[in-house]
């Protein structure tokens, strides 16, 4: 049995920001932790945060969004949730999960600006959960 945390992060679609924070997660504590993320409303991974991920040499590209649904019932150490619709919306797990909420910019859709431009965005928000990921590994080094 592996001596893994595991953490469930969530955000509404789950195809850029909850992405971006599972594949950072991984690379950064994988030895520490078992990570998965979901969405309340999955839709599915975003070209830009494959994108943005693959320029600091993580591959998402495998990734897919996944429902929240299909985690019910599981125990989890840490549930973060990484947009406020997440925090509110979401559901009761199982066991003693410590929830954390860092809200994360909401990068801009296929729609919004030129790829330039929404590419700033995610780069400027992937650089912003990692951080906060380095920061909330550095907090408990008892994991």
């Amino acid at each position: 049995m592996s001596n893994k945390k595991r953490v469930l992060i969530l955000c509404t679609g789950n195809s850029a920001r909850s992405q971006m924070a599972e594949g950072l997660l991984r690379e950064t504590a994988g030895e520490k932790f078992e990570v998965e993320s979901a969405g309340i409303a999955p839709s599915s991974v975003r070209p830009e945060a494959i994108e943005a991920m693959g320029e600091i040499g993580i591959d998402i590209s495998g990734h897919r969004s996944k429902s929240v649904e299909e985690f019910n019932g599981q125990r989890f150490d840490y549930i973060i949730t990484v947009c406020d619709n997440a925090k509110e919306s979401c559901p009761v797990f199982p066991g003693k999960a410590v929830r954390i909420h860092r809200k994360f910019e909401d990068p801009p859709g296929e729609t919004e600006g030129d790829h330039a431009s929404r590419m700033a965005v995610f780069r400027n928000v992937r650089d912003e959960i990692s951080e906060w990921l380095r920061s909330f590994i550095n907090k408990n080094p008892d994991l």
